[in-house]
């Protein structure tokens, strides 16, 4: 097997960057998911709410930073903030502590939405555990979800797409490693872990797919329950919830690259 894609999305729930390398850290992939869109009471934004966040894109910079983009307005560099009061914010149901990213940042995601929305980022030193019942002391994550990890495979999408009515793009899954050359579809569901160079991954559990896979990943737009409703059809479910990959915790850190063979642990 090998990585076929790799994926990073700087701020939750946005757009997010195809990469050729990648360095994988144990709470995720560089630089994924560190930013994060809140209300002004602190509790997190995706695009189960507001759809339109597939329109703005983040891009990464060298420093840390971002530069936000959206079609037919000036683009907005956002450095990283070094000085400031964190704030509590909630992802789900975990309280963490951000350091908003400031009045601009602020303006500029607000005048796009039409609402009052804020920007806040988490600092290397903030430490935001997975569920316990999954993972090991130590693991940590970033404001993905869950998990530092999601692994898809091209085997599964091919299935999956072999029963839709209109094939679909991995994109509508926001994975971070896509895995090309499983045994079999859906092989990914036995496995324990996976190992890419001097990291290891262990495979903790199904990831449970919400509405925002209906959407067109570049506009938000939906127009039909597909695929959660064949991903149902097909049996592919965990706990009554509809899956496609699996989420994953890596031990220890590595670059990673397209074309890198991966192995199972």
């Amino acid at each position: 097997m090998k990585i076929a894609a790799l994926h990073r999305y700087p701020v939750k729930s946005m757009g997010g960057e195809a990469m050729a390398r990648a360095t994988i850290t144990p709470q995720g992939l560089a630089g994924d998911r560190r930013w994060m869109m809140v209300t002004p009471e602190g509790r997190f934004l995706t695009r189960r709410e507001l759809p339109a966040m597939a329109q703005v894109r983040a891009e990464p910079r060298d420093d840390g930073g971002i530069v936000l983009h959206h079609a037919g307005v000036p683009s907005l560099p956002v450095t990283v903030p070094t000085v400031g009061t964190r704030r509590a914010v909630k992802v789900w149901s975990d309280g963490v502590e951000a350091t908003p990213a400031g009045a601009a940042a602020d303006e500029w995601l607000s005048a796009r939405f039409g609402r009052a929305v804020q920007l806040v980022h988490m600092g290397e030193d903030v430490v935001r555990p997975v569920d316990a019942a999954y993972g090991q002391p130590g693991d940590a994550v970033g404001f993905a979800d869950g998990f530092p990890l999601l692994v898809t495979t091209c085997e599964s999408l091919d299935a999956l797409n072999a029963q839709l009515p209109a094939p679909i793009a991995m994109a509508r899954f926001r994975p971070n490693l896509v895995i090309a050359g499983a045994a079999a579809a859906f092989a990914e569901d036995g496995w324990q872990g996976l190992r890419i160079g001097g990291v290891t991954l262990r495979l903790v559990k199904p990831c449970t797919r919400c509405v925002i896979t209906t959407q067109d990943p570049e506009t938000g737009a939906a127009d039909s329950r597909e695929p959660l409703a064949t991903l149902r059809k097909m049996g592919r479910l965990w706990q009554r919830q509809p899956i496609f990959g699996v989420n994953a915790i890596p031990d220890g850190t590595g670059d990673v690259a397209v074309g890198d063979r991966v192995e199972l642990a």
